[in-house]
């Protein structure tokens, strides 16, 4: 039976929000996916609300890709403290910060979250923007590592 990645990460140890790649697979033709861990909140010990979390997937759906190329797709972790991206080549652990940071600002700023009727979501109901907001904020004051296991912020350790 394969190993998960995921599985072998010592969930007591890391220190989040961080921004962690969690794997890279290369395929025989030279095709390159990326999976990236999107972690808000401290595992075992914090949890989103399904509302936060369910607006937070459609708003990180929707910006992240104007910031960070190649997005295939950003789903939330089980676990609901944070999310997985998948996406087409590398980037670093930098440059997936900075985008993410960009994209909970322009969370911050928006009205209207995109796709909630019955016809685009399949639980239209279950969305909190309030929550959300609440919650990037929370990210943004704490500041994203760039590393699960050590709090570095950008050019500088926390």
């Amino acid at each position: 039976m394969a190993k998960v990645e995921s599985f072998q990460l010592d969930h007591n140890a890391v220190k989040a929000p961080y921004v962690r790649v969690a794997g890279v697979e290369h395929d025989e033709k030279g095709s390159i996916i990326q999976k990236i861990d999107l972690r808000f909140l401290q595992p075992n010990q914090e949890a989103f609300p399904t509302g936060a979390l369910h607006t937070l997937e459609h708003l990180l759906a929707t910006y992240m890709r104007d910031y960070l190329p190649g997005i295939i797709d950003i789903s939330p972790m089980g676990c609901r403290t944070g999310f997985y991206c998948i996406k087409w080549e590398e980037s670093t652990p930098e440059e997936i910060a900075q985008a993410l940071e960009k994209t909970l600002e322009q969370v911050l700023k928006t009205e209207v979250v995109p796709a909630v009727t019955a016809k685009e979501c399949g639980n239209y109901r279950d969305h909190s923007l309030f929550s959300a907001k609440e919650y990037v904020r929370e990210v943004l004051e704490k500041g994203i590592s760039r590393d699960p296991f050590e709090r570095e912020l950008g050019d500088q350790k926390a």
